[in-house]
C-alpha cells in the first residue's frame, strides 16, 4: 500500500476557503489535544493564519481523568511553543460524573474552548475531525436510528452564539494528518481512551477494516453522510421559507403561528417547522420525541377546536383572533419548570430562563443592595402591575404570555418589567436596573443551517 502524502500548504488554504469566510488577519484558534489529527491541524492552521495577518491559539482541555494529563497537556505547550505557537491550557475542574462520562467531558471541553474564544474575542474555533470520524459519526447514528438530521454526521460549520465551530478536515483521512507530521518530524501522544473498547465510537473504529473489505470503505460512509447533508440543506431550505411565511417570533418570547399554511405544507417540512419553533419558544436544546411532535402536528391539520397543549417546555393554544382566522395559535413558555429567583446585581450578565439575555446596571449611579430578584412576573405579578397600571390591561402581549416575561421584585413586589414598559415609581431605591434584555434561545426559528464540506 503506497504511504499517504502529507497535505501541503496550498491543499490546506483550499480546504479553508471552503469554509470561509474569515475576516482580514484572523486571530483563530485551534483545538489541539497532542493527538497526531490535532497536532496536524495546529501547525497547518499556523502556517495559514500567519500567511493571512493573523495569528492562531492552540488549546488545549486537560480533563483531569488520567494521572498522565496534565504532564501530557504541559509536553504539547512544549512542541507548539518551540515552534513559536502560542498555547493555552484549560482544565476542567470540580467532580466529575460517575454515568455518562464520555459525554460530559465533551461538552466540557466545548464550553471551556468556546468561553476562552468568547473572552478573546476569537471568532473561530478549528477542529480536527476528519474523514474516518466522519464515517464513524453516521454508523453510530445509523446504528441509533436516526433520520436524516442525523445520517447527514457532522456539519463543516456550526455557527454558536460565541464562536464559529469550523472543521476543514472532514475530507481528509487521518493518515493524511500523521503524514504530515511526519513530514515536519513532529511526534505526537496516542491517547490510550482510543483503543477502550467500553466507547462505541471506538468499537465501530475497530470494525472499519472489514467493512472497507466488503465494499464500505470510510470514503464510501463519508460520501452516504454527504448525500444526506444535501437532503438535510434541502428540508432546511423549505422548512425556513415555511417559517418565514407562516411564523412571528416576538422579543417577549413568544410565536405567533398561521396553522393553516403549516397544515397546507408537506408533513415532513411541517413538522420540522413546528419542532423549531417549540425549540426556540421553549429554550431547548432538542426537539421533542417524534411521536410527541406527530400528536401535536396532527391536532394543528385536523384544526380542531382543543388545539391547547403542551410539549417541550411550550404552551401551544388558539390565538383570540377574529372568526375569520381560526387556525391562528400561540407558542409560549410553559408556567412548569419556570426558574427559581435570581439576585440581580448592577454589572452582571445572565442567560435567564434559557432564553433571555440581560444586562444589569446600577440605577442612578447608586449602589447595589441586593435586594432587587429576577423572577418570572407570575399572576399576582400581573395583577399587582395592571392595579397599579390599569392601562396596562390592554396591552397587545397575549395574556398567556405575560405571566413568564422576566421582571424585578423585591419585598414589596414588581419594580420593573421590561417588556410591559412599566417601572414603580422609587424602583431605583435598590440601585439595580435592566441595561438590555434580549430574547436569545440556544436555538434560533432559524437555526445555523447544516453546512458540507466542499
Amino acid at each position: 500500500m503506497a504511504a499517504s502524502p502529507p497535505i501541503s500548504t496550498e491543499e490546506f488554504s483550499a480546504l479553508m476557503a471552503a469554509v470561509g469566510p474569515f475576516e482580514s488577519a484572523p486571530h483563530v484558534a485551534a483545538a489541539v489535544s497532542g493527538g497526531g489529527d490535532s497536532l496536524s491541524l495546529g501547525l497547518l492552521a499556523e502556517v495559514w493564519a500567519h500567511g493571512h495577518g493573523g495569528r492562531m491559539t492552540a488549546l488545549t482541555v486537560d480533563h483531569g481523568l488520567r494521572s498522565g494529563s496534565a504532564a501530557e497537556a504541559a509536553q504539547v505547550g512544549r512542541w507548539l511553543n518551540g515552534r513559536g505557537i502560542e498555547h493555552r491550557v484549560l482544565a476542567w475542574r470540580g467532580a466529575k460524573p460517575t454515568s455518562g462520562l464520555q459525554a460530559a467531558a465533551r461538552k466540557a471541553r466545548y464550553d471551556l474552548m468556546t468561553s476562552w474564544c468568547r473572552e478573546a474575542g476569537v471568532l473561530h474555533l478549528f477542529l480536527a475531525h476528519h474523514l474516518e470520524d466522519q464515517a464513524e459519526t453516521f454508523l453510530m447514528r445509523l446504528g441509533r436510528g436516526s433520520g436524516i438530521d442525523g445520517l447527514a454526521a457532522m456539519s463543516a460549520v456550526v455557527e454558536t452564539a460565541s464562536v464559529r465551530l469550523v472543521r476543514p478536515l472532514l475530507k481528509v483521512p487521518s493518515g493524511r494528518l500523521k503524514a504530515t507530521l511526519r513530514g515536519l518530524g513532529q511526534e505526537w501522544i496516542e491517547d490510550p481512551s482510543n483503543r477502550d473498547r467500553n466507547f462505541a465510537r471506538t468499537r465501530i473504529r475497530s470494525a472499519l477494516p472489514d467493512l472497507a473489505e466488503a465494499g464500505m470503505p470510510p470514503e464510501r460512509l463519508a460520501e452516504a453522510a454527504d448525500h444526506m447533508g444535501g437532503a438535510r440543506l434541502a428540508l432546511e431550505s423549505a422548512t425556513s421559507a415555511l417559517l418565514a411565511r407562516c411564523c412571528m417570533i416576538h422579543p417577549a418570547g413568544y410565536a405567533g403561528v398561521d396553522g393553516a399554511a403549516l397544515a397546507a405544507a408537506p408533513k415532513a417540512v411541517s413538522l420540522r417547522a413546528l419542532a423549531r419553533i417549540l425549540v426556540c419558544i421553549g429554550g431547548r436544546t432538542y426537539g421533542p420525541r417524534s411521536a410527541k411532535l406527530e400528536r401535536l402536528h396532527q391536532r394543528i391539520v385536523h384544526g380542531g377546536k382543543d388545539m391547547s397543549h403542551c410539549l417541550a417546555g411550550c404552551r401551544i393554544l388558539p390565538a383570540k383572533l377574529k372568526p375569520v382566522e381560526p387556525r391562528r395559535f400561540l407558542v409560549c413558555r410553559e408556567r412548569r419548570g419556570s426558574p427559581l429567583p435570581l439576585a440581580a446585581v448592577a454589572g452582571t450578565r445572565i442567560l435567564w430562563d434559557r432564553r433571555f439575555a440581560i444586562e444589569f446596571a446600577a440605577a442612578n449611579g447608586k449602589g447595589i443592595s441586593g435586594a432587587a430578584r429576577l423572577t418570572n412576573l407570575g399572576d399576582d405579578g400581573w395583577a399587582a402591575v395592571a392595579a397599579d397600571r390599569p392601562d396596562l390591561k390592554s396591552c397587545p402581549l397575549p395574556m398567556a404570555v405575560r405571566p413568564s416575561l422576566p421582571a424585578l421584585r423585591d419585598d414589596r413586589g414588581v419594580l420593573a418589567v421590561p417588556h410591559l414598559l412599566y417601572k414603580r415609581d422609587g424602583g431605583d431605591d435598590h440601585g439595580v436596573a435592566f441595561a438590555r434584555l434580549r430574547f436569545m434561545p440556544p436555538n434560533s426559528i432559524s437555526g445555523a443551517g447544516f453546512c458540507i464540506a466542499l
